[in-house]
């Protein structure tokens, strides 16, 4: 479960740690901005929340996110070195969860002397860790610290194969509506995703000041294909309402595009958050009916 990070929202580890209290298995994946906090702060919020319920968190590292944010906060750290500076951060807290001797580490943004992790994390609980893929920098840094790549993805036929890496196979970011009837997807869609002049102009706004990677590819690609129904789907992007494609349509035509996804390599799916549990059974459907075809 992403638990997100920037200026205008809650704190992800206060918010993670109560899905702790009220679930029994779900792991939160906590966004990680390396302005926020140094990185044994986070190994220490890790090996805490994990001694205290007997729980694994997994980390979502941010290189960059809103660019006023970082302004704000007086961060003008160009878009490529922010991944340098993100994979010193991330192998800090690496080294410090895999326990053992102290860690030193000297580097270029940051540097420890002798430092240990107390409490400990037990080896069961050590994070999985995803990173945005979908720039050079962030696909190099995700190589360099054995991490899920995950993109903003493009339709899969314009998807390359994605390599293998430490955690196995890369990730993508998507929103699904899915029902029986392609019809009935597209009538929820509709509903749930009018169009609003007022978040065009926002995502507008948007273009000019982000310097993500994913956000122009996605913006060029909306801008050549318009508003077409195909099961690929950047409406809600184009209105400032998701940050990610939509897969629409009937179970088999999304389970069709994600079998191509996983084609191409990618293993792990960050959906767009549901409106609804009800919503989530429905892309459960999905992903029982991939999963049955991947089989046979």
């Amino acid at each position: 479960m992403l638990v997100y990070t920037d200026n205008g929202l809650l704190d992800p580890w206060l918010v993670s740690q109560i899905v702790l209290q009220n679930t029994t298995s779900l792991a939160p994946l906590v966004a990680v901005q390396p302005v926020y906090m140094h990185p044994y702060s986070v190994a220490k919020m890790v090996s805490t929340l994990g001694y205290l319920y007997g729980r694994r968190l997994c980390l979502n590292m941010v290189a960059g996110g809103f660019r006023n944010d970082l302004i704000a906060l007086n961060d003008l750290t160009p878009h490529d070195r922010r991944y340098d500076r993100l994979v010193e951060y991330t192998t800090i807290i690496q080294r410090l969860l895999a326990g053992g001797a102290p860690v030193t580490f000297e580097g270029e943004f940051y540097r420890i002397d002798q430092l240990s992790l107390k409490p400990p994390l037990p080896k069961e609980l050590f994070p999985v860790i995803t990173i945005s893929g979908s720039s050079p920098a962030g696909l190099a840094a995700a190589h360099s610290l054995g991490a899920i790549p995950v993109a903003y993805p493009e339709p899969p036929d314009k998807l390359s194969s994605q390599p293998e890496n430490g955690n196995g196979g890369a990730g993508i970011r998507v929103g699904i509506i899915a029902r029986a009837q392609e019809e009935e997807a597209w009538e929820i869609a509709d509903r749930r995703f009018p169009p609003d002049r007022a978040g065009q102009l926002k995502h507008d706004l948007a273009m000019k000041v982000s310097d993500s990677s994913w956000h122009r590819t996605l913006s060029d690609l909306g801008s050549a294909i318009k508003e077409s129904r195909s099961t690929y789907w950047l409406w809600p992007f184009q209105n400032y309402k998701g940050f990610c494609p939509y897969l629409v349509g009937s179970y088999q035509q999304v389970a069709d595009e994600v079998l191509r996804y996983v084609s191409a390599g990618c293993r792990t799916f960050i959906l767009d958050v549901p409106e609804s549990a009800e919503e989530l059974a429905h892309i459960g459907v999905v992903f029982t009916q991939a999963q049955q075809r991947s089989i046979v």
